[in-house]
């Protein structure tokens, strides 16, 4: 069974939370095809409302910044009403819902977006990229000039405004994983010469202005902001995270944000630990899961608990039980993600069919 400190009630900025256990953003790509969501996506986050808090799946800011095919957006009046529809079947049950707002930037195809990607630099993503035709290798992205860059920090200001519109209690600006904003913080995918890039001030300037600029639109106490140290998603490499994330983090925890989301932390790294000391409000924590399973996923919500994290977010185990909290609570087994390909590809199947407890015979519940 999982601790009372991950059932106690907490609080991000402006916003009360029920229980410390977070539903981590992942895209499931069920919005319809100009990324605006429906009724199938009001389902989903109705059944995983008993999270004490939701970061909804990665919106994009604009059309340029679309990774994939039926990812949701936030940069228009169709978003904005179609996303009221989720924030208020969320809230119907109690919950409580940010927006995590997310550029693709070389990860992006035109066959997408209809537009040509753009990034820090022209080095493409060595890889394929989904399109509706199927995967296709991904294109040279053009380097962001100036106006672009300034364009981008103002689209982000306003899907801040259009998400507070559409019902969320806040956002997150995702600076992790391989998109935009780590792009401009990686070694391998920031080769500009500018005020942009180069050396560690230059390279967190990005993230630090669309924080800024989110944090002015929408006020801090509705904003939080996702890193990965070290991660090596969609092929992004750091040499010096040890340097680049300290300097992040200082110049972040100045601007204010409610909080700070950190993907794959282990407790144990040093640079996890640097983070704790450093930053001055809520931090939040993601694991990084082996085997699914109770045992498992208590273990590592508890250590993280117990060096530093006020919060855990949790992302597959949300995925395939929508009753986690109570599961968690009563130390119940989990269900299963079922085969991955389902993850992404539309209906109801692999989405909003995983049984609650309740709905489980006693017996196979164990």
């Amino acid at each position: 069974m999982l601790n009372d400190t991950l059932l106690s009630p907490a609080r991000v900025g402006r916003t009360s939370l029920r229980n410390r256990l977070v539903m981590a953003p992942m895209t499931r790509n069920r919005a319809d095809a100009d990324g605006v969501p429906g009724a199938l996506m009001e389902s989903y986050y109705r059944q995983r409302a008993t999270a004490g808090l939701i970061v909804a799946e990665a919106a994009t800011p604009n059309a340029v910044g679309l990774t994939y095919p039926n990812i949701p957006a936030i940069h228009g009046p169709a978003h904005v009403t179609g996303w009221r529809g989720v924030t208020g079947a969320v809230r119907d049950e109690g919950g409580r819902m940010f927006l995590q707002i997310q550029h693709g930037g070389r990860v992006g195809h035109p066959d997408n977006s209809g537009l040509h990607p753009i990034a820090p630099s022209p080095v493409p993503l060595p890889d394929t990229i989904h399109t509706p035709s199927g995967p296709q290798p991904a294109v040279v992205p053009r380097e962001m000039t100036g106006d672009d860059i300034r364009r981008t920090v103002e689209d982000f200001a306003a899907a801040a405004r259009n998400a507070i519109d559409a019902g969320f209690d806040g956002v997150e600006v995702h600076s992790a994983n391989g998109y935009l904003l780590h792009q401009f913080l990686g070694s391998n995918t920031n080769l500009r010469t500018d005020g942009y890039g180069g050396p560690v001030e230059n390279r967190i300037r990005f993230t630090l202005e669309v924080t800024r600029a989110v944090v002015d639109a929408v006020g801090a106490d509705r904003v939080g902001v996702r890193i990965s140290p070290g991660v090596t998603a969609n092929d992004l490499r750091e040499d010096d995270t040890g340097e680049l994330y300290p300097a992040l983090v200082r110049e972040l925890a100045a601007i204010g944000p409610a909080y700070l989301h950190v993907v794959y932390a282990d407790p144990d790294a040093p640079v996890f630990q640097a983070v704790r000391e450093l930053w001055p409000t809520v931090l939040i924590a993601n694991p990084q899961l082996g085997e699914l399973t109770t045992e498992e996923v208590t273990a590592k919500a508890e250590r993280l608990v117990a060096a530093g994290a006020d919060l855990v977010a949790l992302g597959r185990p949300f995925l395939a039980n929508p009753d986690l909290v109570e599961r968690l609570r009563l130390g119940a087994p989990l269900n299963p993600v079922r085969d991955a390909y389902l993850m992404y590809t539309g209906g109801a199947t692999g989405y909003t069919d995983y049984p609650a407890l309740a709905e489980i015979p006693a017996a196979l519940a164990g």
